[in-house]
């Protein structure tokens, strides 16, 4: 389904310029995601890239909890349900932040290559965006997985074509 997808990029004041793979590698992580879960409207995405430090303090605000952490998903709607309304134009689905600090050191924990590592914490904070939540029950983190997992492998899948 040809869908049209606006991402703002932005950058915490210490993160340097967002480069053109990295920029490309969330974009094609958020498309393979609403595919997926066969979205069917234009979306529209806020995605801003931090270090540790930043995120840290969204999530102390935000969540209550004193540390960093990978990602970080600001829905704009509650459990996923969107308005028909408010999709008519394009939905706009919220904000993502990633600590591509974090990120960094994930893939060299995980043997990933850090940008595979952005696009699944875009892909896992997409999810959110989407109404997904882990944390609720076993068998939500379960589904989530299993959704993350099956994107993951796509997008590796149409990489392997281009």
């Amino acid at each position: 389904m040809k869908r049209d997808l606006f991402i703002k990029f932005s950058a915490s004041r210490e993160m340097d310029e967002i480069d053109y793979e990295l920029k490309m590698a969330i974009r094609r992580a958020i498309l393979a995601t609403l595919e997926h879960e066969g979205f069917r409207f234009d979306a529209e995405v806020s995605v801003t890239l931090c270090d540790n430090e930043y995120i840290h303090a969204l999530n102390k605000k935000f969540r209550g909890v004193d540390r960093h952490t990978d990602v970080l998903s600001f829905p704009m709607y509650e459990g996923g349900e969107f308005p028909l309304s408010e999709c008519i134009g394009g939905a706009t689905l919220g904000d993502i932040v990633i600590s591509l600090e974090r990120a960094r050191e994930q893939a060299e924990e995980v043997g990933n290559t850090f940008h595979r590592e952005v696009a699944f914490l875009a892909v896992h904070s997409t999810l959110h965006l989407l109404g997904y939540d882990h944390e609720i029950s076993p068998e939500e983190d379960d589904r989530q997985c299993a959704a993350q997992r099956e994107i993951i492998e796509a997008i590796e899948k149409m990489e392997i074509k281009a």
